[in-house]
């Protein structure tokens, strides 16, 4: 068998000390887990079985359905977000970028208002709801 060179020695400096590391936090996690397992008092009630939600008692069945338009704005957001910070972090490399740079984020800015444009004409920043629907508890 040929030997695996330096590359796969465990004695490359930072591969052994990060193993040991990982077994270590593993090990202490699984002890800590066992102990309050172990240790912790386990008593029921109806009380601490009901979803705490900030000091308000739940009332009503909590399983009912968002409209569409919640989770498009939520992606519209996450979208135009991630794009806003993609154009600052441009702006503080524009010197080192210089023209090809500039016609890259033109193509961007570009791309992003044809695809705001294909958004409105479509109806996804419409806020009026269509029809709401009410949720139904489950049927028993």
């Amino acid at each position: 068998m040929p030997p695996l060179g330096p590359a796969w020695s465990p004695w490359v400096p930072g591969l052994l000390s990060l193993v040991l590391y990982t077994a270590m936090v593993l090990g202490l996690l699984a002890l800590l887990l066992f102990l309050t397992r172990w240790l912790g008092e386990r008593k029921p009630d109806p009380e601490k079985a009901r979803p705490f939600e900030c000091g308000v008692i739940p009332t009503g069945w909590a399983r009912f359905r968002y409209p569409v338009p919640f989770y498009l704005v939520a992606v519209f957001f996450l979208i135009f977000d991630v794009e806003a910070a993609l154009i600052f972090s441009w702006a503080v490399a524009l010197k080192e970028l210089s023209w090809r740079g500039w016609l890259q984020i033109s193509f961007f800015i570009v791309v992003l208002l044809v695809s705001l444009i294909y958004l409105w004409a479509k109806g996804g920043l419409d806020w009026q709801s269509r029809s709401p629907r009410k949720a139904s508890p489950p049927s028993n």
